[in-house]
């Protein structure tokens, strides 16, 4: 073995389901080895038919007791790395590096009362995984997943989300789970209208969750588009909320890929 494939594993897809024409979810094995944190990602790694490996980063969905690894990615046009992706199919092989990375884990927060996770389209991804885990129903007295796509059927993982509180070493908390769905392009039944931001800025997203959000007991995780991210933080910042840091911890909790 090289010392380049020491870094990583070859994984077999067992699973690879299309949602729209851009967004499709994946699952592979999983190397007995590789362990993470609810909310890290993982390298992945394709090889290009000119020889290449190209490497982008994917948050799991799984939970890290599942013995498999899921991904939700989007099809980017031309994309050198989601173009091979997305033609990988069931018994095809995905390169995985041995080591998760990231920092939109729990452990990020030494308090608070509302734990908010706040998404847009594949950013959901790693608010999957720490829902799955225990530790974040033990931790906060109120959990609110804000979820934003531009359409209704880009809202991924709407079973996974109903069943969630419906399993058996989560029944006892479900009181505390709230899912608040948001379409910015069309109206849609039970859905919020609006960017993340607006409906911040409007109130509207608090009135639907009838809880504030306020420094003293609010954590606020976010993870998605770029804009929505650096938007948002500044929006918390007015409101005294500042990003949680080793050395400092606060309210607000973002990833960085790179």
């Amino acid at each position: 073995m090289t010392a380049s494939a020491e870094k990583f594993t070859s994984q077999t897809l067992l699973d690879v389901r299309p949602l729209t024409p851009s967004l499709f979810t994946l699952r592979t094995t999983r190397d007995a080895g590789f362990r993470f944190r609810a909310g890290q990602f993982a390298r992945l790694g394709v090889n290009r038919p000119d020889g290449r490996t190209v490497w982008r980063a994917y948050s799991m969905v799984s939970s890290p007791f599942d013995e498999f690894l899921e991904f939700f990615s989007i099809v980017v046009p031309g994309g050198e790395f989601t173009s091979e992706l997305s033609r990988l199919r069931v018994g095809d092989t995905l390169l995985v590096e041995r080591q998760a990375f990231g920092y939109l884990t729990l452990d990020r927060f030494v308090d608070g009362r509302d734990l908010w996770l706040l998404s847009t389209g594949t950013g959901v991804a790693p608010f999957l995984s720490i829902l799955q885990d225990f530790e974040v129903w033990e931790k906060f007295e109120r959990i609110i997943l804000v979820y934003s796509a531009r359409e209704g059927r880009e809202l991924a993982y709407q079973q996974l989300i109903a069943e969630l509180t419906q399993r058996d070493y989560l029944a006892e908390f479900a009181h505390k789970f709230q899912f608040i769905p948001v379409v910015t392009r069309e109206a849609y039944p039970g859905a919020l209208s609006g960017r993340i931001t607006t409906l911040i800025e409007t109130g509207e997203l608090e009135r639907a969750a009838g809880v504030e959000l306020d420094p003293l007991w609010s954590r606020v995780m976010l993870c998605g588009n770029p804009q929505m991210i650096d938007d948002t933080r500044a929006l918390l910042k007015q409101r005294g909320m500042a990003l949680s840091l080793t050395r400092r911890p606060g309210q607000v909790a973002v990833e960085n890929y790179w």
